[in-house]
Formats: structure tokens, C-alpha cells, sequence
């Protein structure tokens, strides 16, 4: 089984990581409440990078909750995303949608992405 964890290699760390995302993009999930930026990377598994802006998501409490479901929801989806990074972007009024409501919108997005690989194959 393959491992569901969230450790330091799963993430995108530095600022050119990121930057490698944007410039290169090769793949986009986007949805009103959330932007999915990927691209493939040289590693066996994904990378994760968040971005919840201050001026998207008001309240600090709000902005944690967004990335602990985004977290969470990777965590459970990397075994479907082959070696990509990935970069989430917070839009306006995700933090208006219940955690729940949150979950289901990142796991079909998660299925979005998958898809759009598997077509790409």
C-alpha cells in the first residue's frame, strides 16, 4: 500500500519550487473557490504548496481550516496523482463553504486533476 503521509518531501519548500509551478505550468483545475496548478517533477511521488492569501481568506482560523482540508485531502489523493507539483490557491468564499462542503470540492478536484493526466497518457 502506498504511504498516505504528509512529510517534508511531499511539499513544495523553496520559492523557486513555486516558481517552477507558475512558469510551467502544464496542468489547471479551476473552480471559483480554488485554482490547481501542476506540473510534472522529477520524484517518484507529488508535492503539495499552499497559498491562502490574507486577503482572500480574512480571519486566521479560516485560513488554517482551508489548509488543514487541503492537507488532509492530498494526503488521501496522492496515491491517484503521479509525480507532480502542485501548487493551491485559495479564491474568495472558500472559507464560506463548510468543512464538509470543502472536502467533497477538493476531492473532485483531486479527481479533476487525475483525469486530466490520464487523458494526457
Amino acid at each position: 500500500m502506498s504511504e498516505v503521509t504528509f512529510g517534508r518531501n511531499k511539499r513544495l519548500l523553496t520559492a523557486g519550487a513555486y516558481q517552477a509551478v507558475f512558469s510551467g505550468t502544464c496542468y489547471k483545475v479551476a473552480h471559483p473557490h480554488l485554482l490547481l496548478l501542476a506540473r510534472p517533477n522529477n520524484f517518484s511521488h507529488p508535492r503539495l504548496g499552499v497559498i491562502v492569501a490574507k486577503k482572500n481568506i480574512r480571519h486566521a482560523v479560516d485560513r488554517n481550516r482551508v489548509k488543514r482540508v487541503v492537507r488532509s485531502t492530498f494526503r488521501l489523493s496522492q496515491n491517484q496523482l503521479d509525480s507532480l507539483d502542485i501548487v493551491f490557491l485559495a479564491r474568495q468564499g472558500i472559507d464560506a463553504l463548510s468543512p464538509s462542503e470543502q472536502t467533497a470540492l477538493l476531492n473532485k478536484s483531486w479527481q479533476r486533476l487525475s483525469r486530466k493526466l490520464k487523458a494526457e497518457q
